[in-house]
This record gives structure tokens, C-alpha cells and sequence, in this order.
């Protein structure tokens, strides 16, 4: 399952689910187990599929006939939404039986230089176990950070006398953690600087510095230093249109460039997503109408198709006469043109009185040189007057 692959090369790959060859018997039939994608899946056979994976993307295999070897695969992410009764089930050990997915994949993994994630887990409120119990669990700690004890530790295949870290180097030596904290538990109206659930074990996007200090708490409880950093890797907004429980367009693409622009402020954010491209057909998900592409269904852009393409946010919009105000933003296709190129990327900040005809560069270029840098740019800008800014950019 490619998450990520720019321009040419596939540098990222989640692995899940389990193969059908590797999960376990009494899968429920009928309707109950329609919807199951992993039932009991054997850690051990995974994690030799796991290892098969890694060799064939280490960037030195060549298959048979071929004079060059398979392109590198960088970005590792094991498994995805754990906590979702249709990618592991049972409920009731999902999050023990991904404790020993994590065990098995981790040693095809952690030789070839990656950097590898974990956790992956859904947002809470559709149905899933809830995150932050999920990660209790997944470090055998019960709801004070203790470790758990006696029947309780056996029960959740946890052992009972130390030696937990040892037995699990991924959950203190992986490279990141990954969450998808969509606001649909909440309120897809909302804005991201409220996107709050009513359960502190959920976690939306507002409650991602709730999801940082559960993952530090739970290392620290074992006498580790590890502060993990949180990587979005799938978040969105559903519109209205098509589906009536969605933000307007114009709120999808306003969204999208505020809560990119609040997770770059935050240190222990690492990436930020857009999940889908283009909406799926009409009921093509029974029940869902996941319609949080950047596309309609018949492909023609949404607003945020390039607010998404150039973000620009400004966190206030208003001021005195004579002050600055904050530009903040992205050109997103500098670091693949730089890369194409092998030269330096130019955008421009504009601004536009209101009653005025066009509009002129206002301050500096912003500029790209490195082609594995940052897109972003965060300016502080005196305006003339009211009116309206832009940022321009030319592909070459």
C-alpha cells in the first residue's frame, strides 16, 4: 500500500494488511466478517513477509533479467489503523496482537537505514478502540501508566517480572508515530483550532499534544528518554458538496491551509497529509461518503485543489496602520522543480489594494534551493492598506 511516492520512485510503504495466508482460522462469516481485512494474523509469518518486502526494496535487488536493482524504499510504516475492526480484529487484543506484529516486522526492517512508524492509528469515534487506551495497552500499562501485573499482564501477553523493552525494541526505537486525527469525531464544521472530542482518549487534531504526552509518559514509564514525533499521514475534511455533513468548499481549502499552518508551528509534528485526491464514486463506501478529495468524483477541482498546491494563511488578518502582519506559506512543487532543475525555485508574495486593478509583489521572494528542504515560508509583512495577498509561482 504506497502512501507516498513523488515524481518517480516509490520512497514510502505501509504494509498492511496482513496476506490471507498469514492471518488465523475462525474468521466470522457471513456479513460479521464481510468487513474484516485481518483476523488473528500470525506475527510470525507476517514479519517473514515483512522481511521479503524490505529485501526486495533495499535499493540492492535485481530481479532476474534486470540490469539494475529495484528502487529504494525509505519510509517504512507498519500496519494501519490497528485500532479499526476491519484492518485487526478481534477488538479485544488489537492492540496486543499489534504488539506482536511490531516485534516480528521490526528485525527484516531496522538493517536497511529506514525510517520506520508505527501506530498509524484512526482518529476514536467511528468505532475504534479509542488511541490513547490503544497505546496504554500496546505498552502493557494500565490507565496510571503502570505496568500491568499478574493475571492481567498474562492475559494481554505481557510478561510479568521486566524485561518489556527488551522484548520490543520497535515501540523505543522506531522513528516516528503515525496517527490520522480527522475532525469527524467532532464536527466536520468545526475548525482545526477546536477539533476536540468529548473523549480524552480520542484523538482528533486539536488533541494531538494529548497523543505526545501519552507517547511520552508511556517510554518514560519504563525508564526510556524516547520522545517520539507524530506523523499526520492522513487527514482531510469531507465536503459539502457532495455529502450533507461536510464543510463548504471554501472551509475545506481554509481548513486544510490552517491546520498544515498550526502543525508546522508545532516542533513534534513531522508531516502533515491530505487524504483522498479525488473523491470516490457515489456510494462506492456503504454507510461512509468519504468525500474529502481535493477533486470531485469526476475530477474537477475543489478550492483546495490549489490551496493545497500553494497554501497561504495568515493567523491574523487585521492590524493598525504601520504594523506587520504574519504570511505564512508553501510553494509545494519548488523541491521537485529544484530537483528537476538543479536550480533555484523563485515564488512571490503579492498583495492587492481593495479597489485596485492587479496585484504587485510585496516584500522579498521567497526562494528554494535545497530540493530535499522545506516548502515554507513565514514572512511578517507591513500592507499599505487593506486588501487582498497572493502567493504566485511559476513551474518551469
Amino acid at each position: 500500500n504506497p502512501w507516498f511516492a513523488p515524481r518517480g520512485r516509490c520512497s514510502a510503504l505501509r504494509v498492511a494488511p496482513a496476506p490471507a495466508w498469514a492471518q488465523g482460522a475462525g474468521k466470522p462469516g457471513g456479513t460479521a466478517g464481510a468487513g474484516l481485512q485481518a483476523w488473528k494474523p500470525s506475527a510470525p509469518l507476517y514479519g517473514q513477509f515483512v522481511k521479503a518486502v524490505a529485501t526486495r526494496y533495499s535499493g540492492h535487488y535485481r530481479p532476474a533479467g534486470q540490469r539494475t536493482a529495484l528502487p529504494k524504499v525509505s519510509y517504512w510504516e507498519i500496519f494501519n489503523e490497528p485500532n479499526f475492526i476491519e484492518d485487526l480484529a478481534p477488538v479485544s487484543s488489537q492492540a496486543d496482537m499489534y504488539r506482536g506484529l511490531l516485534a516480528a516486522a521490526w528485525p527484516g526492517l531496522k538493517g536497511h537505514g529506514n525510517t520506520v512508524l508505527f501506530g498509524s492509528l484512526a482518529f476514536g469515534g467511528g468505532g475504534e478502540t479509542a488511541p490513547l487506551a490503544f497505546v496504554r495497552q500496546l505498552y502493557c500499562l494500565d490507565g496510571g501508566y503502570h505496568s500491568l501485573r499478574g493475571r492481567t499482564a498474562s492475559q494481554h501477553g505481557c510478561p510479568s517480572k521486566g524485561g518489556f523493552r527488551a522484548k520490543n525494541p520497535a515501540l523505543f526505537s522506531a522513528g516516528g508515530f503515525a496517527m490520522h486525527p480527522y475532525p469527524l469525531a467532532v464536527n466536520q464544521t468545526v475548525p482545526p483550532n477546536r477539533t476536540r472530542a468529548h473523549n480524552p482518549d480520542f484523538v482528533a487534531f486539536s488533541q494531538l499534544p494529548n497523543l505526545i504526552k501519552t507517547l511520552d509518559r508511556v517510554t518514560k514509564a519504563y525508564g526510556s528518554g524516547k520522545r517520539y514525533n507524530v506523523w499526520n499521514d492522513e487527514y482531510g475534511y469531507i465536503t459539502n458538496p457532495p455529502n450533507s455533513v461536510g464543510v463548504t468548499l471554501n472551509n475545506q481549502a481554509l481548513y486544510l491551509n490552517w491546520a498544515e499552518y498550526l502543525s508546522w508551528k508545532n516542533p513534534r509534528i513531522a508531516s502533515f497529509h491530505q487524504f483522498l485526491l479525488g473523491d470516490p464514486p457515489p456510494k462506492a463506501i456503504s454507510g461512509s461518503g468519504f468525500d474529502s478529495g481535493l477533486l470531485t468524483y469526476t475530477g474537477v477541482p475543489k478550492p483546495a485543489y490549489n490551496a493545497w498546491r500553494l497554501p497561504l494563511y495568515l493567523p491574523v488578518s487585521a492590524t493598525r496602520k504601520g504594523r506587520s502582519l504574519e504570511v505564512w506559506g508553501c510553494v509545494r512543487p519548488a523541491q521537485y522543480a529544484a530537483r528537476d532543475t538543479h536550480q533555484k525555485q523563485v515564488g512571490h508574495i503579492q498583495f492587492r489594494a481593495n479597489g485596485s486593478a492587479g496585484f504587485k509583489n510585496i516584500g522579498a521572494p521567497v526562494t528554494f534551493r535545497n530540493p530535499n528542504g522545506s516548502c515554507y515560508f513565514d514572512r511578517h509583512i507591513k500592507f499599505p492598506s487593506s486588501g487582498t495577498v497572493q502567493i504566485t509561482y511559476q513551474y518551469p
